[in-house]
């Protein structure tokens, strides 16, 4: 017998080095792609100083959802605080307490929002740069506009954290990440913007961050990185498992604006930010019915 408990202990105690190995591997791994230092194209980007460009800039900031993260001061908020991904907390953009806005050049801003760098170098975490990289230079310089115009608002905050389980997940799933900076292909040639107009290539320009909840595809389904209880993305094309067929353009638009649905269904805001797409204008969400409409019909949930 104790023989037996000997090796019970032998076997627990090599079970519990190798966990406490792995994890230490895991900690050093993500910790080297969270120091990694960036070396982002410089891009010049005019920014303007009238009305009109600042106001335009308002209206990305908000349909965006840019304002929903950073907050209607743009003071930063504690976005979401979940032990298996960490703390997502946005930054305070102004120049009172707390802020960077003091801080950054129009450079550092074209960096952080494009690239998700630091202005040291270092990715931003959980900045949805891999959206704003498709900006146009002068929707960016737009948004850099008003952000600079804002009034001071003092709000000390504490930087974004991943947990140890953020951590694992990211290191262990393939292709996940929470720093957007490494999906970025910053050595490429930068993608052309569209023309503004009701078609589907400017809806498809409007609608970059749909792909994080709704896939690649836009077919929904289970959102991968995502907490547990979040539920699932509906499939946003016209094929199989979708109730787009059954929803009309002006349906549409009316759901954007109000969180309601042609059925009657309200959309939960924590988890389909309709309260930022509603600021879109009607041109801009024909545009993008006319990107849904254009889409190949997939089944749901192919991501």
């Amino acid at each position: 017998m104790k023989k037996v408990l000997k090796w019970v202990g032998i076997v627990l105690g090599a079970l519990v080095g190798l966990i406490v190995l792995a994890l230490v591997v895991i900690y050093f791994n993500s910790q080297s792609r969270l120091t990694k230092i960036y070396n982002p194209p410089n891009d010049i980007v005019s920014i303007p100083a009238d009305a009109e460009s600042i106001a335009n800039g308002k209206h990305i900031f908000q349909f965006r959802g840019c304002e929903g993260c950073h907050g209607e001061q743009l003071q930063g908020l504690v976005y979401l605080d979940d032990p298996a991904i960490g703390k997502v907390i946005s930054t305070n953009l102004t120049t009172g307490k707390g802020g960077v806005g003091g801080a950054m050049s129009d450079a550092d801003w074209v960096r952080a929002i494009r690239y998700g760098i630091r202005s040291d170098g270092t990715a931003l975490l959980f900045m949805p740069s891999t959206e704003f990289y498709y900006l146009s230079d002068e929707d960016l310089g737009d948004v850099i506009a008003y952000i600079k115009s804002v009034s001071p608002a003092d709000n000390e905050l504490s930087p974004s954290k991943l947990s140890l389980t953020g951590r694992v997940v990211m290191t262990l799933v393939e292709g996940l990440t929470f720093i957007p900076a490494e999906l970025i292909p910053m050595d490429a040639a930068r993608p052309t913007a569209p023309e503004v107009g009701i078609t589907p290539e400017y809806g498809a320009y409007l609608t970059q961050s749909c792909h994080v909840c709704h896939g690649l595809t836009m077919s929904g389904g289970v959102i991968p990185g995502f907490p547990a209880d979040w539920p699932p993305a509906p499939n946003l094309t016209f094929g199989a498992g979708s109730v787009m067929p059954t929803w009309t353009e002006d349906g549409f638009i009316t759901a954007l604006r109000t969180g309601v649905t042609p059925s009657g269904q309200e959309l939960r805001s924590a988890y389909m930010p309709w309260t930022s797409y509603k600021y879109m204008s009607d041109d801009e969400l024909k545009a993008v019915w006319a990107y849904l409409k254009s889409l190949p019909k997939v089944e749901y949930g192919n991501r």
